[in-house]
């Protein structure tokens, strides 16, 4: 939808809000609606990877808002989905997650922004426009970290070496969740989740489900 305000032509920006909690989905609609300037035209919803990528290839949206931690697949791997089928709709990631690692990785796979779930609601506005003008949208805090860790000439760190989804399952099993309860929450098998730890456990060197937990709270991931 475009608007005429005082002969200039606005768009609307159009959003995809893609999470598997129904309580927040309305949340960010809630959000987004009672936007002040009246910014954002069509909101629509999906609660995992598969009905998000169906309803980009039925419609258009500028910006998909994206979580994490869903259902089948994870979030950052859809991130490469989404640009490849529709080059032009932006990807702002909307997690749970310790923005420290994830921000770094979701950017580097796509992600045109990173927040986490407990930044306020201006905030997500704000990044919303930024991304739809073009931009690319952290924190402030993010940004200092990135500046230093260049400055410092680090080198890749072993968060490098690990999946999308094995930081995923890093960090539920650093939150408490058992094998079963991951499974149940990511739709997979345990034996799948317990295949990802054996991953996690030998690409870090690591013996133990604790050592993990360890490794977790030492990278800021919980």
């Amino acid at each position: 939808m475009v608007i005429a305000l005082t002969g200039i032509n606005f768009k609307m920006i159009r959003i995809l809000i893609t999470d598997d909690h129904p309580f927040l989905r309305h949340g960010l609609r809630q959000i987004l609606e009672e936007d002040s300037e009246k910014r954002f035209g069509e909101i629509a919803e999906a609660g995992n990877g598969a009905e998000m990528l169906r309803k980009i290839m039925e419609g258009k949206y500028d910006i998909v808002i994206l979580d994490i931690s869903l259902p089948g697949r994870s979030g950052l791997d859809l991130i490469a989905d989404v640009r490849n089928m529709s080059p032009g709709t932006k990807v702002l990631v909307l997690s749970m997650f310790s923005e420290e690692q994830y921000a770094i990785k979701a950017l580097r796979l796509g992600a045109s922004g990173y927040l986490t779930k407990t930044s306020a609601p201006d905030e997500l506005i704000k990044a919303l426009v930024r991304i739809n003008n073009g931009g690319r949208y952290i924190t402030a805090s993010l940004a200092e970290k990135i500046t230093f860790d260049f400055l410092d000439e680090k080198g890749k760190s072993d968060m490098d070496l690990l999946s999308p989804r094995e930081m995923e399952v890093i960090a539920k099993l650093s939150s408490g969740r058992t094998v079963s309860a991951i499974a149940e929450e990511l739709s997979l098998s345990p034996k799948t989740i317990s295949t990802y730890r054996e991953r996690i456990l030998k690409k870090l060197n690591l013996k133990t489900t604790s050592d993990i937990i360890r490794y977790a709270i030492r990278k800021g991931l919980v």
